[in-house]
C-alpha cells in the first residue's frame, strides 16, 4: 500500500485511535477486537461498491463535522460505537484520495483480527495458517487463477475458499483469506497472503517499545505507559525510554516497524505539510 503524506498522517491518527479503543476494550463489554476487524471490512466493502459516498467521505475541502455527520448517518447503528469513533477519526482526516481513504480503513483490519487471536492464543496457529495456505495455492496454478480471476463472481471464489479451509483453520485466518479473495483491492492471492502471514509474526515478535519524551517520565507514568501497552499488544512490554526535548511534548512509540507519534512536533510537521498542500 503506497500512501501520499496527507494519507500518511491520516493513517497515523487513525492507528492511534484504534490502539486507544484496543486497550479500552480489554475486559470489556462492546465489540471484540474481532468484530470490530469484521466491521472495518464490511465497510471496506461498502465504500469500494459506491464511488459517490467515498468521494464524498474523502473531501478535504468540506467540513469535517460535516463528513462525520454523513457518516454517523449512513453507519449509526449498523456498527458498533467502536466502529463509528475508529471511523470518525478517519473520515475527519485529511486524506489525498478516496481511494487512499479506503485503503486506510482495510489497513485498519487485519491488525484488529489479529488482536484477537493474540488474546486467545491463536496467533502462533494463524500466522502459520496464512503461511501454509499461501504455499498451497501458489503450488496450485488452476487454484491461483480461479481465486484471482478478476472476471470471476466474488462469491463464487469465497465460496471456492470455504470449500478448502472450512473447519480447517481458524476464524481469525477464514476471515482474512475470505476477505483478501473478496477484494484483493490490487494485491495478488499468493502475495497478499504472504503479507498477512509477515504481519502476524511481526507482532508475535514485538516486545520492546522505543519511547521518546519531551520530558524525563516519572515511576508512575511509566508504569502506566508499560502496562498499556501490553494489554494492547497482549504480551509483556519492555520500555526503553529517551528524552529528546525537540519534541516540544508528548511521546513517539516504536514497537516493530510500527510508530505512533502523539508528540507536538509530529503534529506541527503534519500541519505544516497539510498547510504546504
Amino acid at each position: 500500500m503506497t500512501l501520499h503524506a496527507a494519507s500518511r498522517d491520516a493513517l497515523a491518527a487513525a492507528e492511534l485511535r484504534l490502539l486507544e479503543i484496543l486497550d479500552s476494550a480489554a475486559g470489556a463489554t462492546g465489540a471484540a477486537p474481532g468484530e470490530l476487524g469484521e466491521e472495518l471490512f464490511a465497510v471496506v466493502g461498502l465504500l469500494s461498491g459506491q464511488p459517490a459516498l467515498r468521494r464524498a467521505l474523502a473531501d478535504s475541502s468540506s467540513d469535517p463535522a460535516g463528513r462525520e455527520r454523513l457518516l454517523r448517518g449512513l453507519l449509526g447503528g449498523q456498527v458498533s460505537d467502536r466502529a463509528l469513533q475508529v471511523l470518525t477519526a478517519v473520515v475527519t482526516a485529511r486524506w489525498s484520495s478516496p481511494r487512499e481513504l479506503v485503503d486506510g480503513v482495510e489497513s485498519l483490519a487485519p491488525p484488529t483480527l489479529l488482536v484477537r487471536a493474540e488474546r486467545d492464543g491463536t496467533l502462533d496457529a494463524v500466522e502459520d495458517e496464512l503461511f501454509r495456505l499461501g504455499r498451497i495455492i501458489a503450488g496450485n496454478h488452476d487454484l491461483e487463477l480461479a481465486l484471482t480471476d478478476p472476471a470471476a463472481d466474488a462469491g463464487g471464489k469465497v465460496a471456492l475458499l470455504d470449500s478448502l479451509v472450512a473447519g480447517k483453520v481458524d476464524g481469525t485466518t477464514k476471515v482474512l483469506v475470505e476477505q483478501l479473495v473478496r477484494d484483493p483491492r490490487g494485491q495478488g492471492v499468493v502475495g497478499g497472503l504472504a503479507d498477512l502471514a509477515a504481519l502476524a509474526a511481526k507482532r508475535r515478535e514485538r516486545s520492546v517499545a522505543h519511547v521518546r519524551s519531551a520530558v524525563e517520565l516519572d515511576a508512575a507514568q511509566l508504569d502506566r505507559l508499560e502496562a498499556t501497552l501490553t494489554r494492547i499488544y497482549s504480551r509483556p512490554v519492555a520500555l526503553h525510554v529517551e528524552v529528546d526535548p525537540a519534541l516540544r511534548g508528548g511521546l513517539v512509540i516504536k514497537i516493530g516497524d510500527e510508530v505512533i507519534d502523539g508528540s507536538v512536533a509530529g503534529r506541527l510537521a503534519a500541519l505544516r505539510r497539510d498547510l504546504a498542500g
